[in-house]
């Protein structure tokens, strides 16, 4: 299975393991809730998709790589503790608490989350100390003498050994007693996520142009040569952070994420073609409505290589403007919810004080829940509700106490601004996607170019919340005639040529 059906596995398990019955005692008990085990090539997002169901299924998280782990630290350390047996004492060793069921208990103290999800990546590349430990654990769900809280639920997962030397095999005893999922790459599945991370679009239009070089493990007489979705992601991030700097994105850059010598030198060849498309063709100025004669006239004698890559380039300027629409639209939704709220509580300026700095602690503690312990939140969302705060604080009473319709006129005086903010932004966002479609219908009428835009737009969070929102008359109009049934088969048929 691919990871997207991984996921949703791993969400209905969550979903059924968590239900009770009306004694609220669970339906399934826990020696009979099987741990998961994932077991597929590495860097193909296994980590993310526990993040995204934990966040999605309102519950905790906390998630250990086992091999930066020694015995020790996974089981606790020993201690000489006194027992009396039939009238005689003995000293008999005793563990500590593990690290990993402390930060279990520190998850349910901290964040009042009981029930929640316990994820130990690479769980097959262990030590050969520690290698029964982790058979108990899958066995009987217990670090050392420790058992995994009630309501927590396991998922392990660990890569084929074709993908590493150092894993071990599991036991028929103990594989009895896990559910196993092999997940493979696909890189449909990632091309989603890959919108909604804002991967860098060279690096998306590569990967449709050249989707075999998505993700590869290959020996040769050089050795070990492989790439990753994770290789890609990473790449992504700091060619992102060269062209702000004006720093060069050279073959060898390349190559220290794309671990395969023909594919790095071929990606780095388009990516500097990516570049120069994007100068040429005058993207900005597209979205803007100014299209010069010429850009028509090279894409009439332009092959298809170029042409999807202009069509990436499109949609890569595009989800700027979408994503810029999506933060301003979520702080406006937060801070309404917050008016509302505040008004039907009929607060005084001292209670608005405290509730401030009550969201204030709550946001300090969740902003140390680091991504290794358990965070569900991303660095975006996190970002939104310090601004979120921001405005709060700066529309907050400053001295006079004051209650009622008062109090209530001072609190929401900024929110104005941000309504027309939001205004803003939506019509800029508007007209760069009528733009677009302009552009495209001129160059390339109902081919295969403008599937593939359409594509593009049902792919990321921050486009498709926009769609909601904005009418749009042809995203709907090809949105049903290039993505429904035949139509599109013929056009993908194509397309595989």
């Amino acid at each position: 299975m691919n990871i997207k059906q991984a996921k949703e596995e791993i969400k209905h398990t969550v979903q059924a393991y968590l239900l009770k019955d009306a004694q609220g005692v669970y339906r399934i008990p826990a020696i009979r809730q099987r741990p998961i085990l994932m077991m597929g090539p590495p860097g193909i997002g296994k980590t993310q998709i526990m993040e995204q169901i934990a966040g999605e299924c309102g519950i905790g998280l906390v998630a250990y790589t086992i091999t930066h782990h020694t015995r020790q630290s996974a089981v606790g350390l020993p201690f000489i503790k006194q027992e009396c047996f039939e009238g005689k004492e003995y000293s008999v060793t005793e563990y500590t608490m593990s690290e990993i069921i402390a930060s279990v208990y520190h998850r349910i103290r901290d964040f009042g989350q009981k029930e929640g999800i316990l994820f130990i990546d690479e769980i097959n590349c262990v030590s050969e100390t520690l290698t029964p430990t982790m058979l108990q654990f899958l066995q009987c769900k217990t670090f050392g003498n420790q058992k995994i809280p009630e309501g927590w639920i396991i998922v392990a997962a660990g890569n084929p050994p074709e993908y590493n030397k150092s894993v071990r095999d599991f036991d028929m005893v103990t594989l009895d007693r896990v559910r196993t999922l092999d997940i493979e790459a696909d890189l449909e599945v990632w091309k989603p996520y890959a919108r909604e991370q804002q991967i860098h679009g060279a690096v998306f239009s590569y990967l449709e142009l050249c989707p075999r070089n998505f993700y590869r493990v290959e020996a040769d007489v050089d050795g070990l040569q492989f790439v990753t979705a994770r290789g890609w992601e990473d790449l992504s991030s700091l060619m992102k952070l060269y062209e702000e700097l004006e720093l060069p994105v050279t073959e060898e850059l390349v190559h220290e994420f794309i671990r395969n010598g023909e594919v790095a030198q071929d990606a780095t060849a388009y990516f500097d073609l990516y570049r120069k498309y994007r100068e040429d063709y005058g993207i900005p100025e597209i979205l803007k409505g100014n299209v010069k004669p010429k850009v028509y006239e090279r894409l009439l004698h332009a092959d298809f290589d170029e042409k999807i890559s202009v069509v990436n380039l499109l949609l890569d300027a595009l989800q700027l403007n979408f994503a810029d629409a999506y933060r301003e639209k979520y702080v406006t939704d937060a801070w309404y919810q917050f008016l509302k709220a505040f008004h039907d509580g009929d607060m005084t300026s001292t209670q608005y004080t405290e509730m401030l700095r009550e969201k204030q602690n709550a946001f300090s503690l969740a902003a140390t829940q680091q991504d290794g312990t358990g965070s569900t939140q991303t660095k975006e969302e996190r970002n939104l509700q310090m601004r979120i705060l921001q405005l709060l604080q700066e529309n907050a009473p400053k001295d006079e106490e004051l209650s009622g319709e008062a109090l209530f006129d001072l609190v929401r005086s900024g929110f104005a601004e941000q309504k027309d903010l939001l205004k803003n932004v939506q019509e800029k966002t508007g007209k760069a996607l009528e733009h677009a479609f302009d552009f495209l219908e001129d160059a390339f009428t109902t081919g295969q170019e403008m599937l593939i835009f359409i594509t593009g737009l049902t792919m990321g969070r921050e486009a498709t919340s926009f769609l909601t929102q904005y009418d749009c008359e042809r995203y709907q109009k090809y949105n049903e005639e290039l993505l429904a049934g035949s139509r599109r088969t013929e056009l993908l048929k194509e397309l595989s040529f």
